[in-house]
């Protein structure tokens, strides 16, 4: 599973990496610890009512909120969605098909069980740029809010996860989708709609690379925040 990653690199970074167009809502300041339920950076290509689609930067809520669902703490379970049957379940299947986004990450966070306990891992690129990690969103109508607010809209994702490949499959048997910057735009376009279309791009995505780091156990609490964080452990 990936229940917490690090997202520092600043905004126009990400301008430039995955030639973004316009972002909605306020910079979001960096952070070394983030997880469920947090405000989370997602980009995707927002369809218009005239003109092709324009790449955006939003802030969402980590935690997918299907549109059907009665409340919004359901979300807190569904920090992550299986690749193997992200194009089936009720819960993912409709945003699988429409909904699609990428969550920059600098890297992730895992536990590897170690005896009677369980040490924290950093796993990262080997040249530390950006990962893509494929998503979904939602956006989620709240029913306690007037129709005319704005607010009434709670924008939501989920990170997609699938099996991990040898090189950090000791560490833990899950591990996010990372796209390759090759595929970003296709996994974006929101003309592809086909269900055997999106299982074909899930299917085409290689294994990452990654390299793991050991850090200390400070990470382990929501609390702690920062780049000493993902420093080695002494």
């Amino acid at each position: 599973m990936c229940g917490r990653y690090v997202s520092s690199t600043n905004d126009q970074a990400l301008f430039d990496l995955f030639e973004v167009r316009e972002r909605i809502g306020e910079p979001a300041p960096p952070s070394w610890n983030v997880a469920p339920t947090d405000p989370v950076r997602v980009i995707l290509d927002d369809p218009r009512a005239e003109g092709p689609a324009v790449r955006v930067l939003r802030e969402v809520r980590w935690g997918l909120v299907p549109s059907w669902a009665k409340d919004v703490k359901v979300g807190a379970r569904m920090i992550n969605a299986r690749v193997e049957s992200v194009t089936e379940k009720p819960s993912f299947r409709s945003a699988a098909a429409r909904r699609r986004c990428v969550v920059p990450a600098d890297g992730y966070y895992e536990w590897q069980r170690d005896g009677g306990g369980k040490v924290p891992y950093y796993l990262h690129a080997p040249d530390e740029s950006p990962l893509a990690f494929a998503g979904l969103y939602e956006r989620w109508r709240d029913p306690a809010i007037p129709d005319d607010d704005p607010a009434r809209w709670v924008w939501t994702c989920t990170i997609i996860t699938t099996r991990a490949a040898d090189t950090v499959g000791h560490i833990h048997d899950r591990t996010p989708l990372i796209l390759p910057r090759s595929m970003v735009d296709d996994w974006l376009d929101p003309g592809t709609t086909a269900k055997a279309e999106v299982q074909r791009l899930l299917d085409a995505v290689p294994e990452p690379h990654l390299v793991p780091r050991r850090v200390g156990a400070a990470v382990g609490s929501v609390r702690n925040d920062g780049p000493q964080l993902v420093a080695p452990a002494g």
